[in-house]
């Protein structure tokens, strides 16, 4: 790994995303962000109560997938908020 790519991985925001194994959206979201190499975090909230609680309460919102992008919260596989929100081009 070049000091570019050491660079670019330093600056990335914290990923994370909310899941279930059965959602095909959650699915597309963390393909989108691998093929981005971007990395995250994947939480399957069907198996953690918890994490099922902090996203309801941080997005109002019960439906998957949610990504978390620093302190930003998307609702959704929505490509262009992502995109924003990490720098990346269309």
């Amino acid at each position: 790994m070049d000091s570019t790519q050491k660079d670019t991985i330093k600056k990335q925001p914290r990923v994370v995303v909310f899941s279930t194994p059965s959602c095909p959206w959650c699915t597309r979201v963390k393909d989108y962000l691998r093929k981005n190499n971007i990395t995250f975090k994947d939480i399957d909230v069907s198996r953690d109560r918890k994490a099922a609680e902090d996203m309801v309460r941080m997005t109002g919102q019960t439906g998957v997938p949610v990504v978390l992008i620093g302190s930003r919260a998307i609702v959704g596989f929505d490509k262009a908020k992502i995109d924003k929100l990490l720098g990346l081009s269309s």
